[in-house]
C-alpha cells in the first residue's frame, strides 16, 4: 500500500474527514467533520438509553402517589426510540466506511500523480456521472425509517408479550417473551384452533378466487375476441363496469343484495316459490358468496389483461398451425394458452399473493362473518389479514397480531419467490442477461 492512502486511511479511521483533508479536499472534509461531530453529540444522549431501551423495555410503570399518577416508562415509546437510533447508527457507520473508501481512492489518484477535485468538482462529477445514486439516497432513507423500521417494529413486537389487558402501556409494561407467542399460536388449543382454520380458509379462498377470475377472465376474453361476435367494443364497455365502480361501492351493495331478510337476491328466489338463502349468516354459504361476488368484482380485470395479450399474438403463428391441419381446440392448447401463461403468469402469482391479504372483498361484504363460537375473536369468512385486523384494533392483542403479521409475510415470500422463479419469463430474462 502506498503511503498515500496508507495515511489517508488512518486519518480516515481516526475521524472522519481527516483523511479528505490530508487530500487537500478541505470543504469535503470539513463536511465530513460536521458530520461526525453531530452524530457524537447525538449518539452521546442517545445511545446508551436505546440500548437500554432495547433490551429492558422499561422499568418503571407508571404509579399513583398520593392521588396523582406519576409519569412511567413506556415500553412501545421507547422500542420506537431505540429502534430509531441504532438505525442512525447503522447509517452512521455506513457513512463512516464511505468516508474511508472515499480517502484511499483520492489517495490511490494522487500515488498516480493526478490532483484531487475540488469541491465543485467533485459535485459536478456526481451530477454527471452518480446522480441516480445521489438521488436514490433521499427515498432510500424514507424506505429505511417508514418501511423497514416499521416491518422491524412488527416483528419485535411477536417476541413480547404486548397485548390487552394485562401488558398495556404506560400502566403496565412490556416483556420480551421469545418464542411464547409463537407457540401459544400453533399448540395452545384456543388459538391454535383458530389458526389452522383461518389459515386453511386463507389458501382455499386465494387459491379459489385466483383461479376462478382468471380462468373466468380467460373465458370472457376469448369469447369477445372470435370473429362472429359483433359490438366488440360495446361488450366490452359493458363487462367493464364492474371494474370502473369503485369496489366499495360493489361490496357494499352486494352486501344488502345477498341480505338473508330484505335482500333483492332472496326475493327472487321466492317469487319462484322457494325458499331464501342464508348467504351471509351461514359459514358455507357466506363462503360461497364471498367467492362468487369476488368473481364479479376480479373478473373483468383478467379480461383486459388477457385481451391486451390476445391481440399482441402473432396471426402467423394461427396460419402455420392452420396449415398443419390444428383444430381449434389444438391451437388453444399449442399457440393461445402458452403465449397467455407466458405473458400473464407473474401477474397471476400476483394475484394469488393479493388475494391472500384481500381485506376489502372480505371486510366489506361479510366482516369475517359469520361468527365461529369457539374461533378466537375470528369468523367463518376471516383470512389472516382481516383476523390480524380484529386482533389490533379491536381487541389489542398486538403481540399475536403481529406474530400472524409474520406469518403472512413468510407465506407469500416462499410462495411468490419459488414460483416466480419456475415461471418461462422469468427464465428466458434471466437467459438473456
Amino acid at each position: 500500500m502506498g503511503q498515500y492512502r496508507k495515511k489517508a486511511t488512518i486519518l480516515s479511521i481516526m475521524s472522519m474527514g481527516l483523511g479528505q483533508i490530508y487530500n487537500r479536499q478541505m470543504i469535503k472534509g470539513l463536511v465530513f467533520l460536521l458530520i461526525e461531530a453531530y452524530a457524537i453529540v447525538y449518539f452521546n444522549s442517545n445511545l446508551v438509553r436505546a440500548l437500554w431501551g432495547i433490551v429492558s423495555l422499561g422499568d418503571a410503570p407508571r404509579m399513583k402517589v398520593d392521588g396523582k399518577y406519576v409519569a412511567g416508562d413506556h415500553s412501545i415509546f421507547i422500542l420506537i426510540q431505540s429502534l430509531i437510533t441504532l438505525l442512525f447508527l447503522i447509517v452512521f457507520v455506513i457513512i463512516y466506511v464511505m468516508n474511508i473508501r472515499d480517502a484511499r481512492k483520492i489517495a490511490l489518484k494522487r500515488e498516480q500523480g493526478e490532483h484531487a477535485n475540488s469541491f465543485l468538482q467533485s459535485i459536478r462529477y456526481i451530477l454527471d456521472y452518480k446522480f441516480a445514486q445521489a438521488f436514490l439516497t433521499l427515498p432510500a432513507m424514507g424506505i429505511l425509517f417508514f418501511t423497514v423500521m416499521p416491518i422491524i417494529f412488527m416483528v419485535m413486537l411477536a417476541f413480547t408479550n404486548y397485548s390487552a389487558p394485562n401488558h398495556i402501556p404506560p400502566a403496565k409494561l412490556v416483556d420480551w417473551v421469545g418464542f411464547d407467542t409463537f407457540r401459544d399460536l400453533v399448540s395452545l388449543k384456543t388459538w391454535s384452533h383458530t389458526f389452522y382454520g383461518v389459515l386453511t380458509w386463507t389458501l382455499i379462498w386465494a387459491v379459489l378466487s385466483t383461479v376462478t377470475t382468471y380462468f373466468g377472465g380467460l373465458l370472457v376474453a376469448l369469447l369477445i375476441n372470435q370473429k362472429g361476435i359483433k359490438f366488440k367494443g360495446l361488450w366490452r364497455t359493458i363487462l367493464i363496469i364492474p371494474y370502473a365502480i369503485p369496489q366499495l361501492i360493489s361490496l357494499l351493495v352486494m352486501r344488502n343484495m345477498f341480505n338473508g331478510q330484505f335482500g333483492p337476491v332472496n326475493q327472487y328466489i321466492q317469487y319462484f316459490g322457494l325458499d331464501g338463502l342464508p348467504w351471509l349468516t351461514d359459514p358455507f354459504w357466506a363462503k360461497v358468496t364471498v367467492i362468487v361476488v369476488n368473481m364479479w368484482v376480479g373478473i373483468p380485470v383478467s379480461m383486459i389483461l388477457i385481451m391486451g395479450v390476445l391481440t399482441t399474438i402473432p396471426r402467423d403463428m394461427y396460419e402455420a398451425a392452420e396449415v398443419d391441419g390444428a383444430t381449434n381446440y389444438q391451437k388453444f392448447r399449442i399457440v393461445t394458452m402458452p403465449m397467455i401463461l407466458f405473458s400473464t403468469a407473474p401477474i397471476l402469482i400476483t394475484q394469488f399473493a393479493g388475494n391472500i391479504n384481500n381485506f376489502n372483498a372480505i371486510f366489506l361484504l361479510t366482516s369475517g362473518n359469520p361468527v365461529v363460537g369457539d374461533y378466537q375473536y375470528a369468523g367463518a369468512t376471516d383470512l389472516l389479514v382481516t383476523w390480524l385486523y380484529k386482533l389490533t384494533l379491536d381487541q389489542n392483542k398486538y403481540n399475536m397480531a403481529s406474530a400472524v403479521g409474520i406469518v403472512i409475510f413468510l407465506i407469500l415470500a416462499s410462495f411468490s419467490i419459488y414460483n416466480y422463479r419456475r415461471t418461462k419469463s422469468f427464465k428466458e430474462e434471466d437467459m438473456i442477461q
